[in-house]
């Protein structure tokens, strides 16, 4: 009795499958991060982001051992070239979290939500930029409708939204050097040595905040939770911040571009919920006008980038 083989076109189902998966959780976690840092008030953006790097080293390491992937660890520390890309990525990552983590523990996860929101138009214009690639029209429209919502905000708000601005510029920025890295660097060595990168201030600042008695690690969490709660939260932030990586990079390799780029949407949607809904945050009418705009802004370059992949992708049947 013979049995079934899978389908070349049932084995890509199913790789499509998981990399929406893989790719819906990692943007989930990174939308609830807003609500699990709010937990660790009490430390401050420095303190915690030096726990988010150590924590993540050492689970990093354990992983590299257990799957086999410590060679192409060493190999990519060896690479100067490679190993100097991803440490530009990791010092723009490390601005981007501590950004972020201020954004957060200062009630303003709206500005942080506006800020991954505008990140996709950023990323257009640093394509056009550096990798001097010719922007289409939808992309330039794009790229005003947003930049007249950023106007409209920060005229309403009287100030400009530096955390928005800096965490669109920060995360837009590494994902280009990660992109002039290429598909040669596997996803966990690369996260590796990026977060081995920002291990030695992240525990030098740790090892001075405990020697002056500044640190929290193991004090209380400022009402919210215990010592032992607060403790665990900080060393739980390694997690917090490698799974969604990982997720990522694993629903990169599964999925088209397009999709990635529809998928990324949840992230800010549930920062922007957040803001509003739980951590009680004004949206004065301007505010809300400057949103509208970013977000039309967001339909205009996913539905050019839809059709561009529709217009690009082979039809079915054509090798037939």
């Amino acid at each position: 009795m013979s049995t079934a083989q899978p389908t070349p076109d049932g084995v890509a189902t199913s790789e499509h499958r998981r990399g929406l998966i893989a790719g819906a959780c990692g943007y989930f976690l990174w939308g609830v991060l807003p609500i699990y840092f709010s937990l660790l008030a009490s430390a401050g953006a420095l303190e915690i982001t030096a726990h988010r790097v150590v924590w993540s080293m050492l689970l990093c390491l354990l992983l590299l051992a257990v799957l086999g992937q410590w060679r192409t660890f060493t190999t990519l520390l060896r690479d100067r070239r490679t190993a100097g890309r991803l440490t530009l990525a990791a010092v723009l990552l490390a601005v981007n979290w501590i950004t972020f983590l201020f954004g957060v523990l200062t009630d303003r996860v709206v500005d942080a939500a506006l800020g991954y929101y505008v990140n996709p138009i950023i990323t257009v214009l640093l394509a056009v930029l550096v990798l001097r690639e010719r922007p289409r029209p939808a992309q330039w429209a794009a790229v005003g409708v947003a930049g007249a919502g950023v106007v409209v905000i920060a005229v309403g708000l009287g100030s400009f939204p530096w955390i928005a601005t800096v965490l669109a510029l920060t995360f837009a920025g590494y994902g280009l050097v990660k992109k002039t890295v290429g598909a040669k660097v596997p996803a966990l060595p690369g996260l590796g040595v990026e977060t081995l990168a920002l291990t030695a201030p992240a525990l030098g600042y740790l090892v001075y905040l405990t020697a002056t008695g500044a640190s929290t690690f193991g004090a209380d969490g400022g009402g919210r939770v215990g010592p032992a709660g607060h403790a665990a939260l900080l060393v739980a932030s390694g997690v917090a911040t490698t799974a969604p990586l990982l997720l990522f990079a694993a629903a990169a390799r599964r999925l088209p571009l397009a999709t990635l780029g529809l998928l990324q949407y949840i992230t800010p949607t549930m920062q922007f919920l957040s803001g509003v809904l739980l951590f009680g945050e004004e949206m004065a009418p301007s505010r809300w006008a400057g949103f509208a705009l970013v977000w039309v802004a967001l339909v205009i370059l996913t539905t050019d980038g839809l059709r561009l992949a529709r217009r690009n992708s082979p039809r079915r049947g054509a090798s037939d």
